[in-house]
Order: C-alpha cells, then structure tokens, then sequence
C-alpha cells in the first residue's frame, strides 16, 4: 500500500463510525415503532435516562365509557369520570393535554373525524367546567388509526404538558 492509500484510509474511518450510529438510530426507531402501545412508557424511560424529567403518562378511557354511543354527548358516568379527572389534574402544574385515536364503528351521524373532533371538545368543556383552566388545556392532532387492538375509538388525557 502506498503512502496516499494509507492517508486516504485513516481519513475515511470517521464514516464507517458515523454509518454504525445510523444503523443504531434506525434500529432503535424500528423497535419504538414496533412497540405500539408501549411507545409512550418506553419514551418516558430513554427520557429518563438521559437527564431528562420522568414523563407523566396520561390516562385513557375507552370512548364507549364517557360517551352515548356514536355520539359526542357525554354519559352521566362520563361526565363523572371526567370530574374526577379534572380534580386530580387540577392540582397539578402545566397544561392538560386532550388526544383521540381510534374510530368509533357506531358512529350514526358524524364521520370519524368529526366525532372525534366534538368528543375531544366535550372533554375540554368538561374538564374547564370542574376547574381546570382554559389555558392549560392543549388539544392535539387526531390519530385515525385503530386504537388498542381494536377497542375503538380512545380518548387520552395527559397531565404536565407544555402550553404555549
């Protein structure tokens, strides 16, 4: 081997380096996606690890429990739910985040993103109706896809979040 080769070589080596991060990256992101539910304790726990503050996992209730069925109406046992959510999370420090996922198969005269989209509305008035500021409430994106093995649409409601 000649003495350009050789220089050509140990100039090289940084990217064999970053090529092995990559595939660690992408390997770490296949197995957080293959986790499914899982997902948001298994962030909490790399967040954990490194320095970062535990996140709160967040509490999800079935829509079929809150709501009347197809409906955006919430049930006399939703709402009392909710009223014991809001004054759990009403002593706590930072926003209140509100997500949908799933469908909700008895849906009669909304279509999926619409009943989502009034359920989670539902929710926010519930929980500022029993305490919680409206500032603090954060309503996020709607997920379509089929929520826990089928189960229908899944309300999420998740304490300490970041307002803006």
């Amino acid at each position: 081997m000649s003495a350009s080769t050789i220089a050509a070589t140990r100039r090289n080596r940084w990217a064999v380096s970053f090529a092995d991060l990559l595939l660690l990256l992408l390997a770490f992101f296949v197995l957080l996606q293959a986790s499914g539910s899982r997902r948001d304790a298994m962030l909490a726990q790399v967040a954990q690890q490194f320095g970062g503050r535990a996140m709160r996992t967040g509490i999800e209730i079935r829509a079929v429990e809150l709501f009347v069925p197809g409906e955006a109406l919430l049930s006399d046992q939703g709402r009392a739910r909710l009223s014991v959510i809001a004054r759990q999370f009403a002593k706590e420090p930072g926003g209140v985040e509100i997500r949908s996922h799933g469908s909700d198969r008895a849906r009669q005269r909304f279509d999926d993103w619409d009943l989502a989209a009034a359920r989670i509305g539902a929710v926010a008035r519930a929980l500022k109706l029993d305490g919680i500021a409206q500032d603090r409430l954060l309503i996020r994106g709607l997920d379509q896809a089929d929520g826990k093995g089928g189960e229908g649409q899944v309300i999420h409601i998740a304490p300490g979040v970041k307002t803006q």
